[in-house]
């Protein structure tokens, strides 16, 4: 079952986040201001020649998947870097004593995208919190790390925006909220998986001591047409 996060954000608009599909039955994707990944089955050489015939333009895309995917022309890659795609088998716990923790609603939405624009964790976008269960940690009024879900496949909750201040490194707040955003997945009975740059070596060991481990390269892009 677990090769269905090969392609896991056609997984997830075929399953469980399927309200979010703004496409087709082949060619799927969410809505700008949420996330933006485009997915097809297969992405054969149907499936690419339906992508160039039906995207939509105006608007960039991103591709998350296992196999190398190669664009036809019509499109310009604007961004690419390898990642690795982590998952939990077994959790190891990590709990950080004094330190508060709480969900974060939709008032937060104008801090969380300070937090990820300085941090660069991923896209997050003014309705990306939709995709539920974000949490922070608070200096003071000021949100200073947080994480929360994003792709939600059939068996698997992917963990992301995992994210702290520059001011606040080193605190092993990262660390304590991806526990227990992984503690909620397993509680309601999916894998915790997770997304991570192939070179970032600091955050990977992180997610190593707490019992993720890698399952494959990723290949994403995102992506335009001309």
């Amino acid at each position: 079952m677990i090769t269905l996060l090969d392609n896991p954000a056609w997984e997830a608009l075929s399953s469980r986040q399927k309200h979010f599909n703004c496409g087709s039955d082949t060619l799927k994707y969410f809505p700008a201001d949420v996330a933006p990944f485009i997915a097809m089955k297969n992405w054969d050489e149907n499936d690419l020649q339906g992508l160039v015939k039906n995207i939509p333009t105006g608007r960039p895309f991103s591709f998350i998947a296992a196999k190398k995917k190669i664009l036809p022309p019509e499109f310009r890659i604007i961004f690419t870097t390898p990642l690795y795609q982590m998952y939990c088998p077994v959790l190891k716990s990590f709990t950080k004593a004094g330190v508060a923790i709480r969900s974060l609603n939709t008032n937060d939405v104008p801090q969380m995208l300070t937090l990820t624009a300085k941090t660069k964790p991923g896209p997050f976008y003014e309705r990306t919190i939709e995709f539920g269960n974000y949490i922070g940690i608070f200096n003071g009024d000021e949100l200073i790390a947080m994480a929360g879900e994003r792709l939600k496949a059939n068996g698997y909750t992917e963990v992301s925006a995992i994210c702290t201040s520059p001011d606040h490194l080193g605190k092993g707040y990262a660390s304590y909220l991806l526990s227990k955003a992984s503690e909620r997945i397993i509680t309601e009975g999916n894998v915790p998986f997770l997304h991570v740059r192939a070179d970032n070596d600091r955050a990977i060991e992180v997610y190593k001591k707490m019992g993720f481990e890698i399952r494959t390269k990723i290949d994403f892009a995102i992506f335009k047409k001309e």
